[in-house]
């Protein structure tokens, strides 16, 4: 994929903040959540591409679009969610819904429906999941009946039902999954159409100023030209195709807004005395509810930003960085969030403050574009069969990059990240030998331990020679971190994994001893100080007003 100059995508970002401040202030923001209402008009604005132009983003130039990247999209994203990520979804519902057609739509196709949406600024659903299905979209009961004419397939006729379709009440463009004769595949229904109606919106936990709703199918018919790419059986395929790049999007959902709960409650705490001193100034605070979300969070950022930078260059089949991606941000953006309402105390617990609004909202990214647990199985799977066509060489050769990246740039904590990777290939290991991926449990929880792992080891790679350009915080600061995360990933990894593969069965009486665990505990030392050098510079980076 492109990606935009420098400048146009500052400008982009700086547009769309000015609009922020300027029409969509915290008081409408909480009265579109308190009324459960769509923001038609902040749509509309957005999608404008007299006004703003929002959606020509992920539109390709030749189609009248901008051409934007995965790298673009993640940084526009972030700023989306950390202003509302109700109405952050309804712009991923379009981009999400157009992928298809993107993907694996035919030019002619290409030219004329992702023309009318960079034209018209069209709002767009996604139309997969369904209620009994969920997640496994190859369970598909949505069918499209060929039609024929002379001989010929003049068009399709389909039936079914879709549940949970972001913008599912207000677009006018869908994509439908539906299993034709040839198998699963993508069909374009307009609204309007014969037999096809939407439910009332959903009445959710969060995110409710996007629009939710089930969406019913009764002998619809559409032509043949709107079968996506003019071939049955490539739906699977093409959704596929896409999965590292929309999960990107949502992890950087998560990361902006775990993001705004942070910058919420750090000026806050300079502001809050308690016992005669800002809480700002007390480790019980900091260094419990503020710095290690925020480690977390710049983890998970380094992360989105390589894959991002890898799909940017034309990298293929990064479903599994994707997904690693999408459950490291959302799982720390929905803690930070959590710890940010404790850290605001009785504020952060009422409805007047943004911070429990962020709570409610955050919550849907572990869940939508696949569970947390999803994630977890997908990179368990992927990554486990990459150790076994390794012979265990793959995790052990990425410590042996960590530790030359520890010689030459010894603060950023890549030698202990390089302790965490190699614990990893002994549990992993382990695991194979004695066959304890036949608990899917286990599996699952090797699919935690490796995101956990994984995001250490690019953070500590990237924080020098990679740094990036989306958050206020020195050099020093991202490797003090750094050096945090690291020692959390080499301490999960180790005692996680001795508590699931002792638990499982495991038959090594010495494995404790192969994890390398006293040099895993001594790595510990100098925790606390760094913690206390990143607190100190948060509330630098974000000072009360």
């Amino acid at each position: 994929m492109a990606r935009l100059d420098a400048d146009t995508l500052e400008m982009v970002m700086s547009t769309l903040a000015k609009y922020a401040d300027k029409s969509l202030p915290a008081n409408f923001l909480l009265d579109l959540d308190r009324n459960d209402e769509f923001p038609q008009k902040v749509l509309a604005e957005l999608n404008d591409p007299m006004k703003f132009g929002l959606h020509l983003l992920f539109i390709p130039e030749e189609y009248g679009g901008l051409g934007g990247g995965a790298y673009d999209i993640y940084r526009v994203s972030e700023i989306m969610a950390g202003i509302d990520l109700g109405i952050a979804t309804s712009v991923l519902a379009t981009f999400l819904g157009a992928d298809p057609i993107r993907v694996g739509g035919t030019d002619a196709q290409k030219a004329y429906w992702l023309g009318r949406m960079a034209e018209e600024g069209l709002l767009v659903a996604y139309g997969a999941t369904e209620p009994q299905a969920g997640s496994d979209l190859a369970a598909l009961q949505t069918r499209a009946v060929p039609v024929m004419e002379n001989g010929a397939v003049a068009g399709y006729r389909i039936s079914g039902r879709k549940q949970w379709i972001s913008n599912g009440g207000v677009a006018e463009v869908y994509t439908i999954l539906a299993l034709a004769p040839g198998g699963p595949s993508w069909f374009i229904v307009e609204r309007g159409a014969d037999g096809f109606s939407q439910n009332k919106p959903e009445d959710k936990h969060g995110i409710r100023s996007s629009n939710t709703a089930a969406l019913f199918l009764e002998d619809v018919y559409v032509d043949a030209d709107r079968l996506v790419g003019g071939e049955e059986g490539k739906g699977l395929q093409q959704a596929q195709a896409v999965f590292g790049y929309t999960r990107l999007m949502v992890a950087a959902f998560g990361l902006g807004a775990g993001w705004a709960a942070l910058q919420r409650a750090i000026p806050y705490s300079q502001t809050r005395i308690q016992a005669g001193a800002p809480l700002s100034q007390k480790q019980g605070y900091t260094h419990k509810l503020i710095v290690p979300n925020a480690v977390r969070l710049e983890a998970a950022r380094a992360y989105i930003e390589w894959a991002a930078e890898r799909i940017d260059r034309g990298g293929q089949d990064l479903q599994t960085e994707g997904a690693v991606a999408k459950y490291a941000a959302t799982e720390a953006g929905n803690k930070a969030a959590e710890d940010c309402i404790q850290a605001l105390g009785g504020y952060g617990y009422t409805r007047e403050y943004m911070v429990e609004k962020i709570k409610r909202d955050v919550r849907i990214t572990t869940i939508y574009e696949g569970t947390s647990e999803i994630m977890e199985w997908t990179i368990a799977r992927e990554r486990w069969q990459l150790h076994l066509k390794s012979r265990g060489a793959y995790y052990n050769d990425w410590a042996d990059r960590l530790e030359r990246v520890a010689r030459q740039e010894p603060e950023n904590g890549a030698g202990v990240t390089a302790l965490a990777l190699r614990a990893l290939a002994v549990i992993l290991e382990r695991c194979r030998l004695d066959r304890l991926t036949r608990s899917q449990h286990v599996l699952f929880r090797l699919g935690e331990l490796i995101a956990c792992a994984e995001t250490a080891a690019v953070f500590a790679e990237r924080v020098v020679q990679r740094p990036t350009e989306a958050i206020p915080l020195d050099t020093p600061t991202r490797q003090a971190m750094s050096r945090i995360c690291a020692r959390e990933a080499a301490l999960k990894v180790a005692c996680d994994g001795l508590h699931w593969t002792i638990g499982a069965g495991q038959s090594d009486p010495d494995l404790a001893a192969s994890l390398n665990l006293p040099a895993i505990y001594q790595a510990q030392a100098g925790l606390l100080a760094d913690m206390d050098f990143v607190a100190g510079k948060l509330n630098e980076a974000f000072p009360a007003a």
